[in-house]
């Protein structure tokens, strides 16, 4: 595809209407993403368009919603997005690990991170689709896109450790779609909640995998600490948003959940 033009403005709200006045190039672009609603996935995957420009270019529908969570659930588990907003914080290093014994248990590790991921995109467009605010709703979403730069990086690594991404992802993706979907639809206080929740114990999860690594996967690890500083801002920003903290046995099944994941992913 060729070069696209900048996202179309939006301008002032006319009052009577309730319309924004835009340009000419902007009504183009509205009618355009109108009658082709899959080209809104592709200019925000590819060529980094802001979220929020195009959805002020179109009124989205539920139905428009529904198609663009299985568009992205395609993508996730099918290693179709390939694209990171952020430089991989490991292409600086060129030391590369040697001993094929820690070649394969950095691989393991870091199969199970990129299964987490999958996860975690899973469970914010599943928050995403049942959001009632459409401040939490946009806050999923751009959530989404920063996780979605983990998954790459992960990805990314496990090939270059000649290994695969695990075969089990499919099922992660539609168990935590369905947990946030549910928990969207419940409240987006309670949602938020999961939010801060899985947060938490994904930085746990991540301070373990760093002191499990070979010492001499520098690239592993500096992807690894990105990734935990990245999801304590997550967690942190969930609580400012509102999250009200979970009730003991639903912290304890989430836990156990993670386990069967990871303990899984780790071989398969």
């Amino acid at each position: 595809m060729g070069s696209l033009p900048a996202a179309p403005e939006r301008g002032k709200r006319n009052t009577v209407t309730g319309d924004r006045e835009n340009d000419g190039q902007a009504i183009a672009w509205r009618h355009l993403v109108t009658t082709h609603p899959s080209l809104l996935t592709i200019l925000v995957t590819r060529h980094s368009w802001p979220y929020t420009s195009l959805m002020s270019a179109r009124h989205l529908t539920p139905f428009d919603d529904l198609i663009s969570a299985a568009d992205r659930a395609v993508k996730t588990v099918l290693g179709g997005t390939s694209f990171a907003q952020r430089p991989n914080p490991a292409d600086s290093i060129d030391h590369e690990l040697e001993d094929a014994a820690d070649k394969a248990r950095a691989a393991r590790l870091m199969r199970v991170n990129h299964s987490g991921e999958v996860a975690a995109q899973a469970l914010y467009q599943g928050q995403a689709l049942t959001a009632r605010l459409d401040q939490v709703r946009e806050a999923m979403n751009q959530a989404a896109e920063e996780e979605n730069d983990h998954l790459v990086w992960c990805a990314e690594r496990i090939r270059e450790l000649g290994s695969q991404t695990s075969l089990l992802n499919p099922l992660w993706y539609l168990g935590s779609f369905a947990i946030g979907a549910a928990a969207g639809a419940i409240g987006d206080r309670w949602s938020l909640g999961f939010v801060a929740e899985t947060e938490k114990q994904v930085v746990r999860h991540l301070e373990s995998h760093l002191e499990h690594l070979p010492v001499s996967d520098e690239k592993s690890r500096v992807i690894l600490e990105q990734m935990k500083d990245d999801e304590a801002r997550h967690g942190t920003t969930a609580m400012a948003a509102g999250a009200v903290e979970l009730p003991e046995l639903v912290r304890k099944l989430m836990t156990m959940a993670s386990r069967v994941m990871t303990r899984t992913a780790y071989w398969l």
